[in-house]
């Protein structure tokens, strides 16, 4: 056999949706809007392994009038904690400035103590008789509701007090405060409000899309889930290809690995045929939950957010914005088939 050749560049674009922008996430926002001025910090989650487009500007652009601190979550899922890594958050530390960063696994109690004294020190200088009220937004699925029960966890050794899973839409309404820190020597407490996901009317750039639904921040049902597998093998044979040798050698064919994966588990329809689709959502599930490498998917270098600085404008356009685009790249796809 030959020497396996990885693709570089992906190339199933064209059919790809370019929105998951619902009526609750609307909603949503103008609520966060209506209520920014009660806030005094707000803590923005984006995922570790899509540093660029998991952050939403409609939060800038509606919520921008608070001091702001950045989670990166699931770093767990996206970092093997080498100097590589260190250096890669170092730049995305650099591009998030004056806002501080911070990268967490929610099971890491020293990874929350760290947000747990941003958020004592940020009450300190309050003047609030009220207490200090932070909250937590973000795209869809991206680990909120996670970080505000591993904060009322750590802080105060109680309970889940929101809920969680693992496909977008859990949250859809803004939740009552929830204590995080109590109050002491007379002062207020710190108390977090749940806010449902958000995402963006429009995202011009079908890999973004891609990207974002690899990592659960869109439903699975949206984008066929054998194409997010193929996307996925995409990225695995880039890194390491040897991560999926338990069900295939190194292919850029995601249906012999699914083929493998089916027959491996058993997951047959009538006639011994595999259920490709089934597949598809496991072997995805496997690398969601860390089992089958841990990698990111957006580049990082020094230059890259400026390289996007006008692609990332357009993901907060309105709505009319959205269509136009949408037809635009309908109609390049339709002329680059004829």
């Amino acid at each position: 056999m030959g020497t396996f050749i990885p693709r570089q560049v992906y190339p199933h674009l064209s059919s790809i949706p370019r929105s998951y922008y619902l009526g609750h996430h609307a909603a949503g926002l103008s609520k966060m809007k209506s209520m920014v001025s009660q806030i005094d910090l707000v803590i923005e989650c984006r995922d570790y392994r899509t540093p660029i487009v998991s952050r939403n500007p409609l939060f800038e652009a509606n919520l921008g009038e608070r001091p702001r601190l950045i989670v990166y979550t699931k770093q767990d899922l996206g970092s093997n904690f080498t100097n590589e890594d260190r250096k890669r958050e170092a730049t995305i530390r650099q591009w998030d400035a004056p806002s501080t960063s911070f990268f967490a696994d929610v099971k890491s109690r020293s990874a929350i103590s760290k947000v747990l004294e941003f958020a004592r020190a940020h009450a300190d200088h309050s003047t609030s008789l009220f207490g200090t009220r932070l909250m937590v937004v973000g795209m869809p699925n991206v680990g909120k509701s996670s970080l505000l029960n591993a904060l009322r966890n750590v802080s105060l050794g109680k309970a889940k007090a929101a809920r969680t899973g693992d496909q977008p839409g859990v949250t859809r309404k803004i939740g009552t405060s929830v204590k995080i820190i109590d109050g002491e020597e007379g002062r207020p407490g710190v108390y977090v409000l749940d806010t449902p996901g958000v995402f963006v009317p429009y995202v011009p750039d079908a890999e973004s899309m891609l990207k974002l639904a690899l990592c659960g921040n869109v439903k699975d049902t949206i984008i066929p889930p054998t194409t997010i597998a193929d996307y996925l093998l995409f990225h695995l044979n880039l890194n390491d290809p040897t991560l999926y040798n338990m069900f295939s050698e190194p292919t850029n064919d995601i249906f012999l690995v699914l083929d493998g994966l089916a027959r491996k588990q058993g997951r047959l329809k009538k006639g011994g045929l595999p259920d490709f689709e089934s597949s598809a959502l496991q072997f995805v599930q496997r690398w969601r939950t860390g089992n089958m490498g841990r990698f990111i998917l957006d580049t990082v270098t020094e230059d890259a957010l400026l390289e996007r600085t006008e692609l990332l404008k357009s993901y907060g356009g309105s709505m009319h914005q959205a269509r136009k685009a949408a037809k635009q790249v309908r109609k390049e796809a339709y002329l680059n088939r004829n």
